[in-house]
């Protein structure tokens, strides 16, 4: 028994009874059952803790309001914004620890867009109708568990009583752990990699964890790199080594692996120490050789899996990557590094292979250099990406032999602090950091470290020119 609180998301109209059911089995295991009622229209059908009046009232609209001309266009986008305005500050101030919801497609749609406001690890429940297909609209890049309801959810049954006690059991047993998202004393360092780049990538977190850094790999497949650039913002990840820069160039020209507008701008925006590759760039990935659009007739193309089809790009298309890279790129504040192998971005572009075109490599590379910031330096080595070399020099250091950035994410030997952070010299939090006067400024987390200093200023000039072996 842990005495928690969970949140009981329910249109109480419609489901009330099964609502009264989810209480039931959440006290059971010791627990406290928080009813919150999205219903509109029809009489509630059981408690609610919070009334769907509140809902409403926090959503913007009161409920008589809705009813005077009740429907769904206007009714659920007000009642899932009450919905969560309420949950979100409940959990902030720690007084729930979980929640479950149950619905069809209305039900699940209000239901997941609550969920997605809370922070991962935050247990969350969905038992729904539509949990048996593609639940990437509802789940999107949240730690939402969705389970299968089998039945429609309207009244209780043996196989509903039971599908309803296995969601209460799952919710209120993920509030039970003990297990926290807790910050390390340095920080955690994000890794991308698909696939055709995941020799390197692997070598590169070994080096990582022999520095004693734990790190998160994402696998860069649209949906992965949107999570990773999610918790910069949050605050649980604090560097980033960017492996594999895919999702770049599956966004711009429509592919399956699309990461987002966003994407390779949030740890500029948050000055987070970045080291970037061009892992697997120059493929677009669809799906069975006919879905491959007519446009790309005669290209080089390669089955990754019986669903998977890679397509190589040209020498115009990866100039226009380039620049597109060069672009986003613009919001970093301070310095970082552009590492390129030569040879070749992913297994299938070596010497070799169906992929290799250094010529369009070149071209991707020119326009990079031509438009990216003076304070993101470029450095090419003659080696392709899973060389363990290459890998090893990317996570280790910044290409010169002697500055290492793996060193600068430990406190107490970051650069000199900026201008705001020494003014300030007040005492925030945990991380030392030296200022510019050499005073010690502390900061509350490693993602305010890196804001109250210029974490990479210690790799010394700032210049975008390449370095070549």
């Amino acid at each position: 028994m842990s005495g928690k609180t969970i949140v009981v998301l329910a249109t109480l109209d419609t489901k009330g009874r099964e609502a009264e059911y989810l209480r039931e089995q959440i006290a059971a295991f010791g627990d406290t059952a928080l009813v919150v009622d999205t219903g509109v229209v029809g009489r509630p059908d059981g408690r609610a803790d919070i009334t769907r009046e509140e809902v409403a009232e926090a959503g913007g609209m009161p409920l008589a309001r809705i009813l005077e001309n009740p429907s769904r266009e206007v009714a659920a986008p007000v009642m899932a914004e009450g919905a969560t305005r309420i949950v979100t500050r409940l959990a902030a101030e720690g007084k729930i620890h979980g929640i479950v919801a149950m619905g069809g497609t209305q039900g699940t749609t209000l239901s997941t867009r609550v969920m997605r406001a809370l922070p991962y690890g935050f247990p969350k429940v969905m038992v729904s109708t539509m949990a048996s297909g593609n639940v990437a609209p509802w789940v999107d890049i949240k730690d939402i568990t969705m389970m299968f309801s089998v039945t429609d959810i309207l009244g209780l049954n043996p196989v509903t009583r039971k599908i309803l006690a296995n969601a209460a059991g799952a919710v209120c047993g993920m509030a039970a752990s003990e297990v926290g998202l807790e910050q390390g004393d340095k920080p955690l360092v994000a890794v991308t990699t698909v696939g055709i780049t995941t020799q390197g990538a692997m070598q590169a977190v070994r080096v990582l964890e022999s520095h004693g850094y734990e790190t998160i790999v994402f696998h860069a497949i649209g949906p992965g790199g949107r999570a990773m650039e999610q918790m910069m913002r949050e605050g649980i990840i604090g560097a980033v080594l960017d492996y594999s820069t895919i999702e770049v160039s599956n966004e711009m020209y429509h592919a399956l692996l699309a990461g987002g507008p966003d994407r390779l701008t949030t740890a500029g925006r948050l000055g987070l120490p970045q080291v970037l590759c061009p892992g697997a760039i120059e493929v677009l990935v669809f799906n069975e050789p006919e879905t491959v659009p007519p446009k790309y007739q005669g290209r080089t193309l390669i089955r990754h899996s019986p669903q998977i089809t890679d397509l190589r790009l040209n020498r115009e298309e990866m100039a226009e990557v380039g620049r597109e890279v060069a672009r986003r790129l613009q919001y970093t504040r301070d310095e970082a590094i552009f590492m390129i192998p030569t040879g070749g971005y992913d297994s299938y572009a070596v010497k070799g292979k169906g992929f290799y075109d250094p010529e369009a490599d070149a071209a991707f590379v020119a326009e990079l250099k031509a438009g990216l910031p003076p304070n993101i330096r470029v450095i090419e080595r003659d080696t392709h990406i899973e060389d363990a070399v290459f890998a090893t020099e990317a996570a280790d250091h910044g290409g010169d032999g002697q500055v290492r950035p793996v060193s600068y994410l430990q406190p107490g030997r970051l650069g000199a602090g900026d201008a705001d952070a020494a003014d300030r010299g007040a005492t925030l939090g945990f991380c030392p950091l030296p200022n510019r006067e050499g005073a010690e400024v502390r900061a509350r987390s490693w993602p305010d470290a890196i804001r109250e200093s210029s974490f990479w200023s210690a790799f010394g000039r700032r210049s975008g020119a390449a370095v070549r072996l």
